[in-house]
């Protein structure tokens, strides 16, 4: 475990779940393959395990704050488990080259929503709900499938959806991250258990530790830097990685 490479990258991975809510998990997978040579589903399992762990932990800051809107989370969220369990379940079906190239393909729609926020029909009612939910599953079922967790889709629909402002929408996210997280993470468990893998609990408790300090960091910075601005420029680096990742795996 090379420490200088891992803290500044766990630093990053904070850094930006606290300033936009998402993209922690869109690093830390590449970060754990290619930076710290992990095999490509501990990677995932790992991935969970992390980005579960800092934002539940920023959560934690979040409900000081009373930024989340609970009803909300628990409409996208409940979804949101059922789907990442069976996106985990179905993983062990795949190849982990095979699970990379989704991801990449997960990393340039990632971008694209960033860089171009899509934009829902006005729906109320049982409509709203029913879109809420189906977009909890769907969103789910990637989480477990390649371990992100999905705050680049979450949060705009939580704002276009549910009605939320930006900055309730990412404290928001990061709830349904965390939960996501932790029941993709139980599966993964499982489906290791038979294959004789594991995980390397130190690595993750330090990527956890200073995600958290980076998380922390990003919150203040999301006082002074204009978040769309953020996001913009976070893309254009996701579609630069998206497209390594495809050259490395294919």
């Amino acid at each position: 475990m090379d420490l200088t490479i891992l803290i500044p990258c766990a630093l990053a991975v904070g850094l930006t779940m606290g300033l936009l809510g998402s993209g922690g998990s869109i690093l830390t997978v590449p970060i754990l393959v290619y930076l710290m040579g992990l095999d490509e589903k501990v990677a995932i399992a790992s991935s969970l395990a992390i980005v579960g762990g800092v934002a539940a932990l920023t959560t934690v800051l979040n409900i000081r704050d009373r930024s989340i809107n609970w009803r909300t989370a628990i409409w996208f969220g409940v979804p949101g488990v059922f789907g990442t369990y069976l996106g985990a379940a179905l993983s062990q079906f795949a190849s982990g080259q095979v699970q990379l190239v989704v991801f990449a393909v997960v990393m340039l729609l990632s971008a694209f929503f960033m860089f171009w926020p899509p934009k829902f029909k006005p729906v109320s009612g049982d409509q709203k709900r029913l879109a809420i939910v189906s977009e909890g599953l769907l969103i789910g079922a990637l989480t477990g499938f390649v371990g992100v967790g999905g705050g680049f889709m979450i949060v705009p629909a939580l704002v276009l959806l549910g009605g939320l402002s930006m900055t309730t929408a990412a404290a928001t996210s990061l709830v349904i991250i965390a939960v996501k997280s932790a029941a993709g993470l139980v599966k993964y468990l499982e489906l290791m258990a038979g294959s004789g893998l594991g995980l390397d609990w130190n690595l993750i408790l330090i990527f956890i530790g200073f995600g958290m300090l980076g998380s922390f960091l990003g919150r203040v910075l999301g006082r002074v830097i204009e978040q769309r601005r953020a996001e913009q420029v976070f893309s254009i680096f996701l579609v630069a990685i998206a497209g390594w990742i495809l050259v490395q795996s294919l």
